[in-house]
């Protein structure tokens, strides 16, 4: 799958393949391939390209001192400098401790757009940006799209990255799963379960993450996917509220991340259902990404996609002012139709803090 290589002049040390796979009861688990950073003091320089360049980007593991590009066809679709910088975030270059989390509704993600490289090599650049992704409306029960996104983030990144999955869940034939990738070295699963439903409120029933994160100011915490039924948002995202007593009762913790495509704005959720909905009108909860924000690729402006915090801790863990909307179309240069080719939302993240 034609995603092209960074030729770095890096002084880090050679990193070697690691297959170990984490353990969790619940959930399908995987990891897979090598980092394709090669090093080279006098790397080619690909054509259409132009010279030697030096950057001064570094942190306490490595200093980066030339780059070039073997740009694969998305590359190619950007501009040369912003392409260059959106492969560098990738690559974690400018990495710090800090713990990145997004939240990316891919729609309809399956072997058709891993595939395609003008979609497959954006989504595997965007999701290695993180340090956990959930990935959301993922049609793939063989994992066969699962193994080839994991194959070209683990190409890309010069770290090694995993997944935990759900099952597929869906209350008819339509089915979808709920997907976190995450970097091996920053994070582990420490435990999953899938929320029984017990009323049957959710199209989806989150499927339940705890993180072991050593290295943020948050220690562990536990991540709560929702991608709501839109015709259903209001009584879903209230529904979250039973997921949040649930957790505590499970795991004795209120350190909680709920994040998603909770349909959250405009027809589906109007200024006249806020209040009936716990996880809103609860001030145990903070909603980070704001009623204005514009989660969406196209031409509509809504909130759709969300992530809302609890728990002192974890409150206290966030990165001030980092919650925001991944705006990948103007990051990677793409007009609206490429951008929508990859996805109809773009993904919402934060920051956590480290030690």
């Amino acid at each position: 799958m034609g995603m092209g290589c960074l030729y770095l002049g890096l002084s880090f040390p050679t990193m070697e393949k690691g297959h170990g796979k984490p353990s969790a009861p619940l959930g399908r688990h995987g990891d897979a391939g090598n980092l394709c950073v090669k090093r080279s003091h006098r790397p080619p320089w690909p054509r259409g390209w132009g010279g030697e360049g030096r950057l001064g980007v570094s942190d306490s593991r490595f200093e980066l001192r030339s780059v070039s590009v073997t740009p694969s066809r998305p590359l190619r679709a950007m501009g040369g400098f912003r392409a260059l910088m959106a492969a560098l975030w990738a690559l974690g270059a400018a990495g710090a401790a800090a713990l990145r989390i997004g939240a990316f509704n891919i729609q309809s993600f399956g072997d058709s757009k891993v595939s395609d490289p003008a979609c497959g090599g954006v989504i595997a650049q965007i999701v290695a940006g993180y340090d956990i992704t959930l990935v959301q409306e993922v049609r793939d029960p063989d994992l066969s799209a699962v193994s080839a996104l994991m194959e070209q983030i683990n190409s890309l990144s010069r770290h090694e990255y995993s997944f935990v999955s759900s099952e597929p869940l869906g209350r008819d034939q339509y089915k979808e799963m709920y997907l976190f990738v995450y970097r091996k070295d920053a994070v582990s699963v420490v435990d999953t379960y899938q929320y029984p439903d017990p009323e049957d409120a959710f199209s989806r029933e989150p499927f339940v993450v705890k993180f072991s994160a050593p290295g943020s100011a948050a220690g562990e915490l536990v991540l709560i996917p929702l991608h709501a039924a839109p015709h259903q948002a209001v009584a879903e995202i209230d529904a979250l509220y039973d997921v949040y007593l649930d957790v505590i009762d499970k795991w004795g913790t209120d350190d909680l991340l709920f994040l998603g495509d909770f349909n959250a704005d405009c027809s589906y959720v109007r200024a006249q259902d806020w209040p009936a909905i716990r996880l809103r009108s609860s001030e145990v909860f903070k909603w980070l990404i704001p009623d204005s924000a514009d989660t969406t690729v196209g031409n509509s402006d809504c909130a759709y996609d969300r992530i809302v915090v609890c728990g002192a801790r974890l409150r206290r863990s966030l990165k001030p002012q980092s919650a925001a909307v991944h705006d990948f179309q103007e990051e990677f240069g793409l007009d609206q139709t490429q951008a929508l080719a990859i996805s109809d939302h773009f993904p919402v993240e934060v920051t956590l803090k480290s030690h």
